[in-house]
């Protein structure tokens, strides 16, 4: 029966998504329980995208990304895959008529990660939207559940969330990301002498994006407004903790938010959701 097959797709999904991001896996249990596979499946979509680019070294990485995106549409076309995560991916991309731009504006932007990319601010605003709002609004279609009106209301917001997250990620990996990868992503910055000046450039830029997308996260459905919620908090967090290191600080290892800091922040925000508070 395909449907033993299909719960083993989604527990696939699940488990990427424990083994790769512990925040993002408390944000989603808090979701109303119907809503916490569709989003696993996202997660473990994007995950296996990401690794592609990022952790694939050695291999033939442009070719495994093209792979990935032509299977990825063949799932979605035929209804089946025999890749367990796209398997439960598609399954969300039908049921909830994500709009296929989305997904290529993804993946597009996994591709930039292949290149040596000179970050303008034209091409790091592109990159923004396709790595996170996207994301954003893939996520926006499950908690709004086939409502479009809700779903256009609360579109920009989903965007400057994912935004504000995707930039958060940019700072905590600055060391990574430019000694390991090669990479920067920040249009203007010179991360090898990354200055006090740059950071709080960039830290008002995310506040700006974090003020928006809290107004949209008061606006959801109770279904979702609490595993959301969770997330910004956990992000809130660690940024203010980058905020208070020097900028060199930044480039000397990843910033973090240990278990025990998450596990109070999860009974934090939920009691701040039960009392009404956001």
């Amino acid at each position: 029966m395909k449907s033993i097959y299909d719960k083993l797709s989604i527990e696939v999904s699940r488990n990427t998504t424990r083994s790769y991001s512990t925040s993002f896996s408390l944000g989603i249990y808090f979701l109303h329980d119907r809503l916490r596979d569709p989003i696993y499946s996202i997660y473990g979509f994007v995950r296996v995208a990401d690794e592609i680019v990022d952790s694939f070294e050695g291999y033939d990485q442009a070719f495994l990304l093209e792979k990935f995106k032509k299977d990825t549409y063949e799932a979605i076309e035929q209804g089946i895959s025999t890749n367990p995560v796209l398997n439960s991916f598609q399954q969300v991309v039908r049921d909830y008529n994500i709009d296929l731009e989305l997904v290529e504006t993804f993946l597009e932007s996994m591709k930039m990660d292949l290149e040596k990319v000179d970050y303008t601010d034209e091409k790091y605003q592109k990159y923004i939207l396709g790595s996170a709002e996207v994301v954003g609004l893939m996520c926006l279609h499950v908690f709004t559940e086939g409502d479009l009106e809700e779903f256009q209301k609360l579109k920009p917001y989903a965007m400057k969330l994912g935004a504000a997250f995707q930039k958060v990620n940019f700072l905590r990996d600055l060391k990574d990301d430019y000694q390991v990868l090669g990479r920067t992503y920040f249009p203007g910055v010179d991360v090898s002498n990354f200055s006090a000046a740059a950071k709080k450039q960039i830290e008002k830029d995310i506040e700006e994006d974090f003020r928006i997308a809290l107004k949209g996260i008061k606006m959801l459905p109770a279904s979702s407004k609490g595993g959301v919620y969770l997330a910004y908090v956990y992000y809130q967090s660690l940024f203010k903790k980058i905020k208070k290191l020097p900028a060199q600080r930044i480039l000397s290892g990843r910033i973090r938010i240990n278990n025990g800091r998450k596990f109070g922040l999860m009974i934090n925000s939920l009691v701040e959701c039960k009392m009404n508070l956001v």
